[in-house]
């Protein structure tokens, strides 16, 4: 069994998208909805809680799916001769190049 190229693109596209999207939704806070643990609510955006922290963990993953949800859907729908060029390596090689710009973000949590 064996993914169609189309699939292929989607996924390469998806992964690389994904990670370079969530670390700029982190970074800017770009959440789709925040959720408020001590009230159990959900609201739009970045919304502050009535009581309690603040959740935005989820609204960034939301914003990072549906942004690489579209962007790979649209780098899909390409012909093919234009996605052929698109290298595998994207996959993991961007996803790594998001965990060490993590690292550099959150460097004041571990560098005191």
């Amino acid at each position: 069994m064996s993914a169609s190229p189309r699939f292929a693109v989607f996924a390469i596209v998806f992964a690389a998208a994904y990670a370079v999207i969530y670390v700029f939704a982190v970074e800017q806070n770009w959440a789709l909805f925040t959720y408020h643990p001590a009230t159990n609510t959900v609201g739009p955006l970045t919304t502050k809680a009535p009581a309690g922290p603040s959740m935005y963990w989820y609204g960034w993953m939301s914003t990072a799916a549906l942004g690489a949800g579209v962007l790979a859907a649209l780098v899909a729908a390409l012909p093919e001769g234009l996605t052929r060029k698109i290298p595998p390596l994207l996959s993991w090689a961007v996803p790594l190049c998001a965990i060490v710009a993590f690292c550099f973000l959150l460097k004041g949590f571990f560098l005191r």
